[in-house]
């Protein structure tokens, strides 16, 4: 007996109807990356491993599915370095590509590359899918899609400014109200770091302070004494494990906390730019929150970080994310080209609208109507229909086969196809068409301008 065949764990098959709904959710990222300006670029699924590697830190690096030289791969290992069963060294002479990680390195490889072609500043989207050797659960595949908008060549605020909107129109044209956009300010990590003595432990304080929602303020503490951060220096830290109130309140607290340091201050000011400004433009559905303990991508991240939030309620991890880097393509020799960039995550918003019930139910509709099937002189006069109605703009089939109309009908119902057509020998005859609404059960004889009148109705 065959083995059943299957897929690689963290991958999946999507039925048409997934399909539909995957396809609306990148037709509203793409509408409204277009609005704001942005251009589409693609990458190729597969980069030189020297591209990638060593861009995402030990764990990233760990986490990029790398790809076999063709033929005889292991013709050019020595036999020293093959008995040495050494992975890393050995995976460098067998392997020279790898399957992406993510679009932001190989959009700075992109802009590095095609530079003198390029006008800055350079507003790029990319849609995409990346590949990540991670743990799937739920949200978290081996496989998907990254929704991405950057803007490089400028060191404006304004361009924050700009993704807090983008952030706020995409999710408002999805229906998914009550998303935070929570937001900070890797200078202002720094700073702390610095007032509290600990220049040195950036990471490990921000990993550390990152879980306080999580594990609460005492071992927060704990972890931070383990990571060799002095306990003089935890006790500075007091006010901001009590941090509350109002994106005003909080930036004053940070201010006291904050005053021996010039980075951490240029933080609160950029912070404040962004704040006020989106402040009088307004958002519809999101808001902007500022979270101190928010330190994703601090390995290239040099000003802003963004992080989203799905609505109260809803367990997801985020559904967004990004920040400013200064540097970005300084990793490929192109120096002082600053940017700035955010990402949708495609598979998580599917599911948090999947679990609030927010798509629209015609977008799994691909067929209008349906022509019944009663033999070969009454087919080619539907398949004349079904042409002048495509000609229209209305989507419309055939069924193939010649089959008991009950079972036609039990198609049209399966396929959610909201009217059929019966065209007979009475309508032949009579140069009409029977016109059934699958819902209703109403039917209607009509004409073919008629039909097609009512169809596009």
């Amino acid at each position: 007996m065959a083995q059943k065949p299957s897929i690689p764990k963290g991958t999946r098959d999507f039925n048409p109807q997934e399909v539909a709904k995957r396809n609306y959710i990148f037709n509203t990222i793409r509408r409204e990356f277009e609005m704001f300006g942005f251009q589409p670029i693609e990458t190729p699924s597969f980069e030189n491993s020297s591209t990638l590697m060593g861009k995402y830190g030990d764990e990233g690096d760990r986490l990029i599915f790398k790809i076999l030289n063709s033929g005889d791969y292991l013709s050019k290992v020595n036999d020293e370095l093959y008995q040495a069963k050494d992975s890393n060294k050995l995976t460098a002479g067998i392997s020279e590509k790898a399957l992406r990680y993510d679009l932001t390195v190989p959009f700075a490889r992109y802009v590095v590359q095609h530079q003198n072609d390029i006008d800055f500043p350079f507003k790029r989207y990319q849609i995409q899918p990346v590949w990540r050797a991670d743990r799937p659960q739920k949200g978290r595949f081996r496989e998907f899609y990254q929704c991405d908008a950057d803007v490089v060549g400028s060191d404006s605020l304004w361009q924050e400014v700009e993704f807090v909107q983008l952030y706020d129109a995409v999710f408002t044209a999805l229906k998914l109200e009550g998303v935070t956009i929570k937001i900070n300010n890797r200078k202002i990590l720094s700073g702390i770091a610095e007032v509290i003595g600990a220049q040195d432990k950036l990471i490990d304080f921000t990993v550390a302070l990152d879980k306080l929602d999580k594990i609460g303020e005492e071992k927060v503490k704990a972890e931070m004494l383990e990571k060799g951060i002095p306990q003089s220096g935890i006790d500075k830290l007091q006010p901001l494990f009590n941090l509350k109130g109002s994106f005003g309140d909080q930036i004053s607290e940070l201010r006291s906390i904050l005053e021996t340091s010039e980075e951490g201050k240029k933080g609160i000011e950029e912070l404040e730019f962004i704040n006020d400004n989106i402040d009088v433009l307004g958002l519809k559905t999101a808001s902007l929150q500022l979270d101190v303990t928010l330190a994703r991508g601090l390995n290239y991240y040099t000003g802003a970080i963004f992080e989203v939030a799905a609505p109260e309620g809803v367990k997801m991890g985020s559904i967004g994310g990004g920040g400013r880097y200064d540097d970005l393509t300084g990793i490929f020799g192109l120096k002082d080209m600053s940017g700035v960039g955010i990402s949708f995550g495609l598979d998580r918003i599917a599911l948090v609208l999947e679990d609030l019930d927010l798509f629209p139910e015609t977008i799994t509709n691909t067929v209008k109507v349906l022509f019944i099937n009663f033999g070969t002189t009454e087919a080619m006069a539907s398949m004349k229909a079904i042409k002048a109605l495509r000609e229209q703009g209305v989507s419309a089939e055939l069924f193939p086969d010649k089959k008991k109309t009950i079972k036609q009908f039990n198609y049209a119902n399966k396929r959610e196809i909201p009217y059929v057509v019966l065209l007979g020998e009475s309508e032949l005859a009579s140069s009409t068409y029977t016109l059934k609404n699958m819902e209703s059960g109403e039917q209607q004889q009509l004409s073919l301008n008629q039909l097609i009148s009512e169809l596009k109705s």
